[in-house]
């Protein structure tokens, strides 16, 4: 449910300066490591060796990464968005994600910007949106135990940290996926826990007036939870596969990036340690955790496992292709959405009251039906 309270049927506001200082700050740390760490000299000697297919292998994990993501939206949603409209959905997520600080996630804006976009009821569009995020949990909390598992043979977390970085990161990891699982049971099995939880919540002064709302949404809620429960073995299977096929794109990444300039690059080592740079994304209060994750890039990535002079180049080519990108691409998305709401406005306004239609739909009233009005 959207958590700035934008009623459904309403389109998400966005300003400019939720926009911009995310990036200034994301671009103030990466100067920061360029200061620290850039020297033209051996980059430009390591350019000598790029690798464009890499490269090119990099980008293409961007673009995988939003198939995945726009397929599984379509799929969990039964065809209900159609795949350009899955696609939308996941830019959108993806944009929304990055402009909202990390602890709180672009989903509740996206599901807004859905319902509206596809015209669903915003229950339906929640229910879709939460089954996508159970999914990334559940793939969350299967990586955790890999991730202690293969801690025992690599270094997965920088001994930079210590014993004392490398038992908190490992309380972290063990706290969120007794989250997971517990956001599991209460989304398929009983969310009528959530729908008391809501009930408490809106019971609050401030937000009373939204509390009408809220229940019907949470109701509905309920009831696609039954139609989750009843989906055969294969509906989550081929959601699961689809979710694992969006995150791996995400791993791949920087792995990539590092590959093409570095060929003497551990690549299973780099993999682990992006995904545990991103369990650790989560907790960022920045939006799309600029500034921490540039931070947390040179201290995973850093030295020894790439030369000193390769920290910022990289680091730049990965927050251009995994973050700046889907801010460009999301604002030109936010603006053709305004733009086809207010096309829609125009033609509704246009067309006269007593024709009995809107936008080409047949108005009905309370006593008539499909077949009567035929």
């Amino acid at each position: 449910m959207p958590s700035n309270g934008t009623p459904a049927g309403q389109a998400p506001k966005i300003s400019g300066y939720s926009i911009l200082w995310p990036l200034l700050l994301s671009l103030a740390m990466l100067a920061l490591i360029g200061y620290l760490t850039f020297e033209p000299v051996a980059f430009g000697q390591m350019l000598t060796r790029l690798n464009p297919w890499l490269l090119a292998a990099a980008v293409a994990t961007v673009a995988l990464r939003v198939f995945f993501g726009g397929w599984r939206l379509n799929y969990v949603s039964h065809g209900r968005l159609g795949f350009k409209g899955g696609l939308r959905g996941q830019l959108a997520w993806d944009f929304f994600s990055n402009i909202t600080p990390s602890t709180i996630g672009g989903a509740p804006i996206a599901t807004a910007f859905i319902a509206r976009d596809r015209r669903l009821p915003l229950g339906e569009a929640t229910s879709i949106m939460l089954f996508s995020i159970l999914l990334d949990q559940v793939w969350f909390a299967l990586s955790v135990p890999g991730l202690l598992l293969g801690g025992l043979y690599l270094e997965i977390i920088p001994r930079t940290l210590g014993a004392a970085g490398f038992w908190g990161f490992t309380i972290y990891y063990l706290g969120f996926m007794a989250w997971v699982v517990l956001f599991g049971y209460c989304t398929l099995f009983r969310p009528q826990l959530l729908e008391r939880l809501v009930e408490r919540v809106f019971r609050l002064r401030a937000l009373r007036g939204f509390r009408t709302r809220a229940l019907a949404v949470m109701a509905q809620l309920r009831h696609r939870a039954g139609i989750l429960r009843a989906q055969p073995a294969r509906f989550y299977a081929k959601g699961f596969a689809l979710t694992l096929g969006a995150w791996l794109q995400r791993y791949l990444l920087p792995v990539f990036i590092l590959w093409s300039v570095f060929p003497g690059l551990d690549g299973l080592l780099v993999l682990l340690r992006t995904i545990a740079l991103t369990l650790c994304s989560v907790i960022l209060p920045t939006p799309g955790g600029a500034g921490g994750l540039e931070g947390l890039y040179a201290l995973f990535f850093g030295p020894p496992l790439i030369p000193e002079a390769l920290v910022a180049p990289t680091l730049l080519t990965w927050r251009l292709l995994g973050y700046y990108v889907f801010i460009a691409i999301g604002a030109f998305l936010t603006m053709d959405h305004v733009q086809r709401t207010l096309h829609r406005k125009r033609r509704a306004a246009a067309l006269p009251a007593s024709n009995g239609h809107r936008d080409g739909i047949p108005v009905l009233h309370e006593h008539e039906t499909i077949e009567g009005k035929g």
